[in-house]
């Protein structure tokens, strides 16, 4: 298993060693000493998703409240979809940049992005599948969205014509979401990721 940071800081990209014959394939899509030692504290599992998408399906920008967030390990078990993480956190470096992962069910990639970033993808096939392990359940009132066409972000989703939620068509732009307070604060993050690295080693 490779693990490798993408240019966001507290976003991976996970590619594991696929063992195949005529019978089919085994691997391992997740471990949490690899993806531990990578990141720095092990991975809270409180719930697990699954997504189904038509081709052309965007979803996002999600992203929860900070503490305690919603860190997030993705992987598309069936078809392919162009995974999506943006840095929403005010005072970052890289604030209002994105980069994106293809996930299919051929490289069987991951992407792990910490508490805080904004997480969308964009189904490339039909019947897209993604499987979500995530560090905290779903709180309604603390989750938010940015709207993905949000021009300022500019992502370029490989869809001609995207297919959106009506909250994801009705979300703030990211200048909206900051203007509005809604969205974490830099440094809140990165004292709550150091919160985790001190539990863990304890």
């Amino acid at each position: 298993m490779k693990v490798r940071p993408l240019g966001i800081e507290g976003a991976w990209e996970v590619t594991p060693r696929q063992h195949g014959d005529a019978r089919g394939l085994f691997l391992e899509w997740y471990r949490f000493d690899h993806l531990a030692d990578a990141v720095g504290h092990p991975l809270r599992l409180a719930q697990g998703n699954l997504s189904v998408s038509a081709r052309g399906v965007v979803r996002g920008i999600h992203f929860a409240d900070v503490p305690p967030g919603q860190a997030k390990y993705v992987t598309c078990v069936r078809g392919a979809v162009l995974d999506v993480v943006v840095d929403v956190r005010v005072g970052s470096p890289t604030f209002g940049r994105w980069e994106a992962v293809r996930l299919d069910d051929v490289d069987r990639r991951a992407v792990y992005l910490g508490e805080g970033l904004g997480h969308g993808f964009c189904a490339l096939t039909d019947d897209a599948t993604l499987s979500y392990l995530c560090s905290a359940t779903y709180r309604p009132a603390a989750e938010h969205t940015v709207h993905p066409l949000d021009p300022d972000l500019a992502i370029d989703w490989p869809a001609g014509t995207p297919l959106l939620s009506d909250r994801d068509a009705a979300a703030p732009s990211l200048a909206e979401a900051r203007d509005a307070g809604l969205l974490p604060d830099y440094g809140a993050c990165r004292a709550f990721t150091a919160g985790l690295d001190t539990r863990s080693s304890s």
